[in-house]
């Protein structure tokens, strides 16, 4: 069987972070997408806050493209296809996903990871890295879905996860998902 790709989309605070590192305690390679804008924060000397993202984020897009993120991770995805499977964590654009769907066909599948507005913004509220505020929640959700396709790959999932409960619930998804996604794959092959 070749190796494959799984990419993990959803919202800001939907768990996708959980999710990938599953599959990495799993044998997956990662590959981050956010790493590129976080790369270009550091190397301009901005300190990292939601604005400075976002400044970053809209300027790779502008200058590589709406597939800027998947352009820059091909040369890291396919080094790691050649060894193993790859989960990418933060496939945000429908163009992202064409991108890579062109590339790879059938060996990428997308697990989309979705969660309740309200669970999110509580979520996104406590975390210890880069809180953000109600507001601020609304502010990267609007900018997500209306200037980089966001919803796109979320909604046109090959799985999908329902994180409204706890840990224990989310890992038993991801179990049951992988059990799919080995199945499908089988079947494939």
């Amino acid at each position: 069987m070749q190796h494959h790709i799984i990419a993990i989309v959803g919202m800001c605070g939907s768990g996708k972070s959980v999710v990938t590192e599953w599959f990495c305690n799993n044998g997956y390679y990662q590959i981050h997408f956010g790493d590129f804008t976080m790369i270009e924060v550091k190397r301009r000397n901005l300190p990292v806050t939601e604005s400075n993202e976002k400044k970053i984020r809209e300027e790779l897009r502008k200058e590589h493209g709406p597939d800027a993120y998947a352009k820059l991770a091909l040369p890291q995805i396919n080094q790691m296809l050649s060894v193993g499977n790859v989960v990418i964590d933060g496939m945000y654009s429908w163009s992202e996903y064409k991108f890579l769907k062109e590339r790879f066909n059938n060996r990428i599948l997308v697990v989309s990871i979705v969660s309740d507005l309200r669970i999110r913004k509580l979520r996104l509220s406590t975390r210890t890295i880069r809180p953000l505020t109600s507001e601020e929640v609304d502010k990267r959700d609007y900018a997500e879905i209306e200037n980089i396709e966001k919803g796109g790959p979320i909604s046109h999932a090959d799985y999908f996860i329902c994180n409204n409960s706890g840990l224990d619930d989310l890992i038993f998804q991801c179990n049951e998902v992988f059990k799919c996604i080995n199945s499908h794959l089988q079947n494939e092959s």
